[in-house]
């Protein structure tokens, strides 16, 4: 029992869960939005569900492949212009930094100890 506690008490299970719970969540924010775009496409469109055009002559309904392909861009730009973009861009501000702090030249070993002999002495 023990090993199956250590198991679920794994940050990596915690973080997964927790990703989960965040995404379904963010599931339905992104089926809001998606909505709003669908309603404005409907407005210049002049049907906001195209769930019903059929293909003429043969009856093949072809509305619910054209609602879920425009949901699909619409959910893929969201998470791409609010999710991807902003994070890369934070990744790489973050790295940049880290190489500007990896590049600061830090004092030699004689530096180091010159100075502890100097810090022992004032304190003597």
């Amino acid at each position: 029992m023990k090993g199956f506690r250590d198991f679920l008490m794994q940050g990596n299970l915690i973080e997964l869960a927790t990703a989960v719970i965040i995404g379904a969540s963010f599931s339905k924010v992104v089926d809001a939005f998606t909505g709003i775009i669908m309603g404005f496409i409907g407005l210049f469109g002049g049907q906001p569900d195209f769930s019903a055009v059929t293909i003429p002559y043969l009856g093949i309904n072809i509305g619910v492949f054209i609602n879920a392909v425009v949901a699909f861009v619409i959910v893929a730009a969201v998470l791409y212009f609010f999710i991807i973009k902003p994070y890369t861009a934070l990744k790489e501000h973050a790295a940049k930094n880290k190489e500007v702090e990896v590049t600061a030249e830090a004092p030699s070993t004689d530096e180091l100890l010159t100075e502890i002999r100097d810090l022992l002495k004032a304190r003597n």
